[in-house]
Parts: structure tokens; C-alpha cells; sequence
């Protein structure tokens, strides 16, 4: 007897790498960048109907992995994630990722998809849309300090969102700065390799700091961030790792994604617990201002939260109807009888 062929309810379509990769290319990935930031707007301006919980992390002392789940009431998401500084030394990714959406009435899987480069991209999206309503209007000039596999990413979704022109770049690592420096050619933007941090932030008006390192650096200090800029700090995103100089938190308007998990993980752990932070949700519904003036230093605490892993999930999942961008995999048991699950292992013997 040959055994019976998987009901479409079996059936969850799965995006692997390479059909990403090829949905990023159909679509373009600029055009992508600023799709998932107008997604993921969209999802910050409804942030009160979403379950917040920090993700739930097991720490090591070669890294961490971890599980971000949300959900807005009719949609689940979660996100598997680990951070691994010391796998590029053997040949692997620092972060990989899977991601999976579910009907909130039925429990059923509705997409499971990679996430190495939809987060990367997700990532870029979010620092865009947080730029958009915190850096400088009008800005053109921007710094990146930590030129690894993150940087291309944060350029390209600063010049589709914002209209960026002009990158700089530092990498304590030459050949990141380099490799980031190449893939960049081509893309319209002008782009300069430096030798330091202080000479990479000369003049611009938004500086990404987005290095690997699990633990405490100083990549900026308080006499190198002069008035008026943005700063994006995505490095941090763990306990005990930071980025910034505490004085220039001291400076600076600090926004945030979820507080609980901000305070554990991002550039405010260094800070006393009466250090007043703004939520970013509240400043795209319009309940808190973003940059008052031109003097004001700006600093978007980012350290990744689940609602835009979320968005992410959802954009994909609209962008692969009717398009070959995806398989189906059989990963849902689904007897005749819902009761009769042991019957229908019985019945598909040979």
C-alpha cells in the first residue's frame, strides 16, 4: 500500500535561504528595506495590542540563544536567535535565525522561514524607521563602527528610508571595512574607509555603532559626539555588553523598544533606574516628541524586539502568495479522526 499523501492541512510553507534570497532580489532590496520599515511603523503605531514579554535567553559563556515570541491576538510569532562572537574565528555565522507565524484560533502554523537574513534585514528596517523620526532632518552623512555583517544592511536601508548619500567607516577588523567598503560599490552611496572611530564620525549626522564583541567596550566616548546628531546603537544586546560611554547617555534623549528588556540588554544597563528613557512607540503614535531641535543629541537604544520579528513574518508571508518562493513541508500530523492519531500511525505501514 503506498502511503497516503499529506492533507493541505499537513502542509506549512517554508522559505529557505535561497528562496529569500531570491524574494529579496524580485522585490529589490531597497524597495524591501522600506517596505518592512513602513511594516514595521505600522506595527509600533498598534504596539498596546501586542503580548510584551523580554525574550527568554540561555547564556553562555561562548554566547547565548534565544526565543523572542509576541502576539497582537490573532497572529503568534517567535523567533529562535543565538549571538556567538567567537563563530567567525571558526568559520561560522556570529547570528542565526529561524522564525515561525501561527493561527492564534487554531494553534496551527501558517510560515516557518529562515531568519539569518530577515533579521539582518529587519534590523537595517527598524533603525531606519527609528532614524526617520530622530535624526536630523534632512540628513545625508552617516557613520558605521562596526563594519561586519550587519553594515551593508544599516547603509542601504538609511539611503532607501532617508535618503542618505555618504558612509563612513571603521572597523578595528581592516578587512571588514574593506569587504563592507566593496560591496558597497555600485549601490549610489559615497563611502569612506577610516583608519579610527573619532576620524569615521567627522561631520556626520548618524552614527550606527554595531559591533560583535560580548562584553563591555567603548566604542564612543562623550568628547567624540558632537551636538546634534543621531546616534543608532544596535551593538548591544545582551547583559554586560555596551557600547557607549556612559556620558553620553547623560547628553543624549534615549529612546527604547521595550523597557524590561532595554534595561537588561541595551546602552542603559550602564544607567541608574531614574534615567528618563522614551518609549519609540510613543513617538510614531504621537504621544511623545522625537528631536525637538538641531542641538539635541539623539540615541536610539536598540537591542532587537519581537514585534518586529513579527512584522517581518508577516511581510513575507504576504510578499510569497502566489509565487514559488516557497515549499511546503509536511510537519503537521493530521488524522482522518482528530482523536485517532495512534490509527493513523497504524494505518500508514507498508
Amino acid at each position: 500500500m503506498l502511503p497516503q499523501a499529506p492533507s493541505q492541512k499537513a502542509l506549512v510553507p517554508f522559505v529557505s535561504v535561497e528562496n529569500m534570497m531570491r524574494l529579496v532580489h524580485r522585490v529589490g532590496l531597497e524597495t524591501m528595506l522600506a517596505e518592512l520599515a513602513a511594516e514595521i511603523e505600522r506595527d509600533f503605531a498598534r504596539w498596546e495590542l501586542f503580548d510584551k514579554t523580554p525574550r527568554v535567553g540561555s547564556h553562555s559563556h561562548d554566547g547565548v540563544i534565544e526565543l523572542m515570541p509576541t502576539s497582537d491576538g490573532e497572529i503568534y510569532s517567535f523567533k529562535y536567535v543565538n549571538g556567538h562572537p567567537k563563530n567567525m574565528g571558526k568559520g561560522l555565522q556570529t547570528v542565526t535565525a529561524f522564525g515561525l507565524l501561527a493561527d492564534v484560533a487554531t494553534g496551527y502554523p501558517l510560515l516557518l522561514t529562515e531568519m539569518t537574513l530577515l533579521t539582518a534585514l529587519r534590523t537595517a528596517a527598524t533603525s531606519a524607521m527609528a532614524a526617520r523620526h530622530l535624526a536630523p532632518k534632512g540628513a545625508t552623512s552617516m557613520a558605521i563602527i562596526g563594519n561586519g555583517a550587519q553594515a551593508e544592511f544599516q547603509a542601504l536601508a538609511m539611503k532607501a528610508v532617508l535618503g542618505i548619500t555618504t558612509v563612513r567607516l571603521f572597523d578595528i577588523d581592516q578587512k571588514a571595512t574593506e569587504k563592507t567598503r566593496r560591496n558597497l560599490e555600485g549601490s549610489g552611496l559615497a563611502v569612506t574607509a577610516c583608519n579610527s572611530a573619532q576620524a569615521a564620525i567627522e561631520g556626520v549626522q548618524i552614527i550606527t555603532t554595531c559591533t560583535a564583541d560580548k562584553q563591555s567596550a567603548t566604542i564612543l566616548t562623550d568628547n567624540m559626539v558632537g551636538a546634534g546628531v543621531h546616534i543608532n546603537a544596535i551593538g548591544g544586546d545582551c547583559p554586560g555588553k555596551t557600547e557607549l560611554h556612559p556620558d553620553i547617555l547623560k547628553r543624549a534623549d534615549t529612546f527604547v523598544e521595550y523597557p524590561p528588556q532595554t534595561w537588561v540588554e541595551g546602552e542603559i544597563q550602564q544607567m541608574p533606574k531614574d534615567y528618563p528613557i522614551t518609549e519609540l512607540w510613543r513617538v510614531v503614535t504621537g504621544l511623545a516628541e522625537g528631536r525637538r531641535n538641531e542641538k539635541q543629541i539623539t540615541l536610539f537604544d536598540s537591542v532587537g524586539f519581537a514585534t518586529e520579528d513579527f512584522s517581518a513574518l508577516r511581510y513575507v508571508r504576504s510578499r510569497i502568495a502566489g509565487t514559488d518562493f516557497y515549499q511546503l513541508l509536511d510537519i503537521i500530523a493530521d488524522p482522518d479522526e482528530p482523536r485517532d492519531l495512534f490509527g493513523m500511525l497504524q494505518r500508514s505501514v507498508n
